[in-house]
């Protein structure tokens, strides 16, 4: 692939993830707000892995009052917020690169932090999973009010993966250094 396709390549790769960003955020809240685009029971099966495993836990999402959805769209939102950090460096890795910038530090900076986001995301599913479904739960009758925690399959892959990309991230550095210093020997 010649430098000017992978530069395009590159700059369609940013428009794509920045419209992924905002589609995930927009999904997730529109799934609290329209509940019937998340269900996996009877509906779509649009929403993401919080809010997806409170709808399969049996939480009747439509008839919460306004002000737990709200705080269910919070909560659900805390460990996208870390995933769209994530991406948003991912897609300034993006623009980097189609500008040519393929060994800089900056390029290795970005995706380091694409790790790192990655991880903290798992991280605060983790966390923001059992107050969420509490939360959910609360105006509930004692007995009925329910605590979850999950770590499947893919918490693992996206920790793996983290880890590879910091990795990664840390050699590519590394080859910045080594391009920085051999430009200044020509």
């Amino acid at each position: 692939m010649n430098t000017q396709r992978l530069a395009q390549l590159s700059q369609r790769m940013s428009l794509v993830t920045l419209l992924l960003i905002v589609a995930m955020l927009v999904l997730n809240t529109a799934v609290w707000l329209f509940p019937v685009l998340g269900s996996t029971a009877d509906g779509l099966g649009l929403s993401f892995s919080l809010s997806n495993r409170i709808q399969d836990s049996g939480v009747q999402i439509a008839l919460l009052p306004w002000w737990q959805g709200v705080g269910g769209i919070v909560l659900s939102s805390i460990p996208l917020m870390a995933l769209v950090s994530g991406l948003n460096h991912l897609r300034k890795l993006f623009r980097n690169y189609a500008r040519g910038e393929y060994f800089s530090s900056a390029a290795a900076q970005h995706l380091g932090k694409v790790g790192r986001a990655v991880a903290l995301w798992v991280l605060l599913e983790f966390l923001c999973e059992p107050l969420l479904g509490l939360w959910v739960s609360m105006n509930e009758p004692q007995g009925e009010r329910f605590f979850t925690l999950s770590f499947a399959p893919p918490s693992f892959v996206a920790l793996f993966l983290a880890a590879c990309i910091a990795v990664i991230a840390r050699i590519l550095w590394q080859a910045s250094e080594v391009d920085s210093e051999n430009r200044t020997f020509v």
